[in-house]
């Protein structure tokens, strides 16, 4: 058993608990109990003891919507007349990258993403992966990643049609044994989905090959969504119809899909993903990035739509999510009132349940029965800390770099700043290495 105490603890659960020299206690996988140190300390002497010394106590971050490829791009100069439009990036930035991408690099550019995860407390993912010259086997390159570092994740291939028939039956069939696997391996900290790139890339034949597939392994997709106009009117250009309808039309839509973004979309829209229990993975830096617009979030979350947040690549630190979101939300809307409530919402309560739903048992809190996934952070606070105020703490005055242990599913995973089996240095020796072969290829 373990005992993180001596900090903080912010429980993040339904009454919000933040206790003063708290402790969680640790057995197996799950989280045994979450009290006072000295009380636990009292009651359970054999155990491995880690010292938050005074810092904050909380559960691991989450991240419902990313791309750890996109860690190859970092520095990358891109050929060509730089982009001007979102179909410009994916076709002059992200299609050539992973086109560019063969297993080796799948795997070193899952690994570097997780060990930066790590690092920043961020401790369940769901990836969204795609190599056009390389898809069979790429999410079992991922996983083998995902078991080195002991990150919890889930895993899908973005089917396409814009690689040809061949890479779309490939990306189908990747999404079917993967799934398939993680069925049948029943791990914990590895799950399944069915990744469709966007609606605008997908024929009509290919939707239903994919309705039927998820049909039959009672899954969901994960999906960009809406998430630059283009997508709306190429969909409606070539089918008649909005995006999230023609998702409902194929059968697509549920509780456990993912639409990511969903910057464009309309009232009717916003019915549908309510009536149907659809998650949404908000993405605020990356919509920024690509200046492709701002969600409406308020209106989202007053409609009763499910929507939590990732990053979409752009970081591994959700604590610089957090802050970039509250900006983006007072800018769009001039309110210096807007996002107070609805980030913190979307990371600490709609995440947990996103993916306690996903992963089938209690995540992204602190009580008993849920699982250990744990960090502690080096922040001590020069004003009070309550269950009424802890948020403005993690806005303003906590950032990733500022973890100092992680733990995921009971194992530890960085302590004292230092990774855990992970030798961190030859791995991104190694990841340069393939990053220049890749550029080379552009």
């Amino acid at each position: 058993m373990i005992i993180v105490g001596n900090g903080t603890v912010i429980t993040l659960d339904d009454q919000q608990r933040v206790i003063e020299n708290g402790a969680v206690l640790i057995e197996k996988d799950r989280i045994l109990d979450v009290g006072k140190t000295e009380d636990l300390m009292q009651r359970f002497s054999d155990v491995t003891f880690i010292d938050a010394k005074h810092g904050l106590i909380m559960p691991g971050m989450t991240n419902i919507h990313t791309h750890f490829y996109s860690a190859f791009a970092r520095g990358m100069a891109v050929p060509g007349e730089p982009a001007q439009n979102f179909p410009q990036i994916l076709e002059r930035l992200w299609w050539k990258l992973d086109k560019a991408l063969n297993l080796e690099a799948v795997y070193y550019s899952a690994l570097v993403s997780m060990i930066e995860n790590i690092k920043n407390g961020t401790t369940t993912i769901i990836d969204h992966h795609a190599s056009p010259f390389a898809v069979t086997e790429s999410l079992l390159h991922i996983a083998k990643a995902a078991e080195f570092t002991g990150i919890r994740t889930s895993l899908c291939y973005e089917v396409s049609d814009r690689d040809g028939e061949k890479v779309t039956k490939q990306g189908i069939e990747e999404n079917k044994r993967f799934i398939e696997y993680t069925q049948k391996a029943d791990n914990p900290l590895l799950k399944g989905t069915f990744g469709i790139h966007a609606s605008f890339t997908v024929s009509d034949q290919t939707l239903e090959h994919c309705a039927t597939v998820c049909k039959d392994l009672n899954s969901g997709i994960h999906i960009h969504v809406a998430e630059d106009r283009f997508d709306v009117e190429e969909t409606e250009r070539q089918f008649g119809i909005s995006v999230v309808e023609r998702l409902e039309k194929f059968r697509l839509l549920g509780p456990k899909t993912i639409a990511a973004h969903c910057v464009h979309i309309t009232e009717q829209e916003i019915d549908i993903l309510v009536r149907t229990q659809t998650a949404v993975a908000h993405n605020p830096e990356s919509n920024m990035g690509n200046a492709v617009g701002c969600a409406p979030i308020k209106k989202f979350l007053e409609a009763g739509m499910r929507v939590g947040m990732g990053t979409d690549g752009y970081t591994s630190d959700m604590f610089e999510g957090i802050k970039v979101g509250n900006l983006l939300h007072k800018h769009e809307n001039k309110d210096p009132q807007a996002a107070w409530v609805e980030i913190p919402q979307m990371i600490f309560t709609n995440n947990r349940e996103i993916l306690t739903n996903h992963f089938g048992q209690p995540l992204g809190v602190l009580k008993p029965g849920a699982y250990a996934d744990v960090i502690t952070i080096d922040y001590h606070p020069t004003t009070p800390i309550h269950k009424d105020n802890y948020y403005g703490h993690l806005l303003f005055g906590v950032s990733g770099g500022m973890v100092n242990t992680t733990i995921i599913g009971g194992k530890i995973r960085m302590c004292d700043r230092q990774l855990v089996e992970i030798d961190e240095k030859e791995i991104t020796r190694m990841a340069r290495q393939l990053a220049k072969t890749l550029w080379s290829q552009l």
